[in-house]
């Protein structure tokens, strides 16, 4: 069951967090590159999962990505898979 959650660039943390009821349920670190960021990291805590976290946190960080035109770089499993079932995300992964 998705429940309400509020994703927002921790650019200090260089993670884009994911908050339920301001509760960090989430986060997926990245490292910034001239016109990319690479996604190195994802997690979504235990009691947070099936409840869709990961999925609003990767579609908020791609949108974002997208917004400042920059490319992604998937390093992280999970970006990775989420950008594969959700081929409107493809245009932004960086070339090789």
């Amino acid at each position: 069951m998705a429940v309400p959650v509020h994703v927002a660039d921790n650019r200090d943390a260089f993670r884009y967090e994911a908050r339920v009821d301001h509760e960090l349920a989430g986060f997926a670190q990245y490292q910034v590159e001239p016109d990319r960021l690479v996604f190195t990291h994802t997690e979504v805590d235990p009691g947070f999962e099936g409840q869709g976290v990961g999925g609003a946190l990767a579609s908020a960080a791609l949108d974002d990505v997208r917004a400042h035109g920059l490319l992604a770089v998937p390093q992280c499993p999970f970006i990775a898979r989420y950008i594969e079932r959700h081929p409107a995300y493809a245009d932004l992964v960086a070339p090789g």
